[in-house]
C-alpha cells in the first residue's frame, strides 16, 4: 500500500508476528467489522476491506517477504536512509507557498527487481502505484458523503411528509473557487514535483508515486495563498435541505440522497447525503408494527353501564366506538384500516380503554355510589 498505510498497523500486529498470530488477529477483526454484522455502520465495510487487503499480503509468505523488502526501503510511510540529498531539478530555494517543505532523496534500490512488478504482484493488476499514467493530476473527485441523524415527528413519520435539515459540508471556497490562491496571485507549476502532483522514486522504468507534499497533489502552487481557506480550496458551509420522509418510516430508517453531500473537486460529482431517522414519541398514539394504539380514558360509570365515545384517527377524522357494559381496563376495540399504510399494506387503529377514578365526588355522586355499594353488599 503506497499511500503511507502500514499493513502491520492495519492488522494490529508487530512486523515480527508469526503467521499464526497474523491469521488469528485477522479473523478477530474480520468478524468484528464484517458488513453483515454492521449494517448500520457504513464505515465498517471500508474497515473490513482495508483489513482484507492487508491480510491478502501479510497472509501470503512470498508477498509478505516482498512487502517487508519494500517497507525496509521506505516505500510505506517514509523514505529510508538518514541523508536527505536534494532531488535533481527540485532546487534549493523555494518560491512563495513552498516554504518549509523538505527535499526528497532519489536512491538505487538494489537488486530486488522493478518496483512496479512488485506492486503489481502484491496488489493485483491495475493497482501499481508507480505505473506510468497511474497518477492523474487534477482528476475529478467525488465529494464527501455526509451522514446525519434527524428527529422526525411521529405523525410525519407515520403519514409521510417533509422536514428541513441543516447540514455542514465542505464546499469549494468562494474566494478562490477551489484553487487555493489569493485574488491576483500567480499560479505556477510546483517546483518540487515539476507540476506532476506526485513525487516518484524507484529504478528504471518503474517508480513509486506519492502525492507531492508541497502542492498536495495539485501540481501547482500560488504565489500567495487564499486567506479565506488558507490555501486548501475548501470551506465549511451550512445549508438547509428539505428531506422527504416516506410514509411508515421508523427509527433507524435510512435514506440516501444522491448529489446532496459535499461538493466534488475538480469538476467531480457531489457526494451523497445519508439521513437516519429518529422518530419522536406521540402524546396520543403508540405504534405496534403498522397498527396504531390509542389510549382512551373512560370513567367508572361508562365502563359499568356502557357508553359511546369518539376517537380521532391519524388523518384527524372522528370515529364512534361503542363501549359495552362491564368493560374492563385494558380492553381494545379495533377500527379496521385506520393504522399506518406502508408498501401497499395498512394496519388498524386499536383503541385501548383505561378506567379513571374521580379524586372527589359531589354529595349526589357520593350518595349514589353508597347506594350502589350497599346494593352490591360491599363493605366500606
Amino acid at each position: 500500500m503506497a499511500n503511507g498505510t502500514d499493513y502491520y498497523a492495519v492488522i494490529g500486529v508487530s512486523s515480527s508476528a508469526t503467521a499464526d498470530e497474523i491469521k488469528k488477529q485477522y479473523r478477530r477483526l474480520a468478524k468484528q467489522y464484517h458488513p453483515d454484522t454492521n449494517q448500520n455502520d457504513p464505515k465498517a465495510a471500508d474497515r473490513f476491506k482495508e483489513i482484507s487487503e492487508a491480510y491478502n499480503v501479510l497472509g501470503d509468505a512470498e508477498k509478505r517477504k516482498q512487502y517487508d523488502d519494500m517497507r525496509r526501503l521506505g516505500a510505506f510511510g517514509g523514505f529510508a536512509g538518514g541523508a536527505r540529498a536534494s532531488r535533481p531539478g527540485a532546487g534549493g530555494a523555494r518560491g512563495p507557498g513552498q516554504a518549509g517543505a523538505g527535499s526528497f532523496t532519489d536512491f538505487d534500490v538494489g537488486g530486488i527487481g522493478g518496483l512496479g512488478d512488485l506492486f503489481s504482484s502484491m496488489f493485483g493488476a491495475g493497482a501499481t502505484p508507480g505505473a506510468r499514467g497511474g497518477a492523474r493530476r487534477g482528476a475529478p473527485e467525488k465529494g464527501q458523503t455526509v451522514e446525519q441523524t434527524i428527529v422526525v415527528p411521529f405523525r410525519i413519520a407515520a403519514t409521510g411528509g417533509k422536514v428541513p435539515v441543516e447540514l455542514e459540508v465542505n464546499e469549494e471556497c468562494v474566494m478562490c473557487r477551489g484553487s487555493g490562491a489569493a485574488p491576483g496571485a500567480q499560479i505556477r507549476p510546483c517546483g518540487e514535483c515539476s507540476g506532476r502532483g506526485v513525487i516518484s522514486f524507484g529504478q528504471g522504468s518503474f517508480a513509486v508515486n506519492r502525492p507531492c507534499p508541497v502542492c498536495v497533489g495539485r501540481g501547482s502552487v500560488p504565489s500567495e495563498r487564499c486567506g479565506a481557506c488558507r490555501g486548501t480550496g475548501e470551506a465549511r458551509a451550512r445549508r438547509t435541505v428539505s428531506i422527504a420522509v416516506p410514509a411508515g418510516a421508523e427509527s433507524g430508517t435510512k435514506v440516501r440522497l444522491r448529489g446532496q453531500g459535499g461538493k466534488g473537486a475538480a469538476g467531480g460529482q457531489a457526494g451523497d447525503l445519508v439521513i437516519t431517522f429518529e422518530v419522536q414519541s406521540d402524546r396520543f398514539y403508540k405504534r405496534e408494527g403498522l397498527d396504531l394504539i390509542a389510549i382512551v380514558p373512560i370513567n367508572v360509570a361508562q365502563a359499568t353501564l356502557g357508553s359511546r365515545i369518539s376517537v380521532k384517527t391519524l388523518d384527524a377524522k372522528k370515529v364512534a366506538i361503542r363501549i359495552p357494559p362491564g368493560t374492563s381496563a385494558g380492553r381494545r376495540f379495533k377500527v379496521t384500516g385506520q393504522g399506518i399504510e406502508k408498501d401497499g399494506k395498512r394496519g388498524d387503529l386499536l383503541v385501548e380503554v383505561t378506567i379513571t377514578v374521580p379524586e372527589s365526588l359531589s354529595e349526589a355522586q357520593e350518595k349514589a355510589m353508597r347506594e350502589f355499594a350497599d346494593a352490591s353488599g360491599l363493605k366500606y
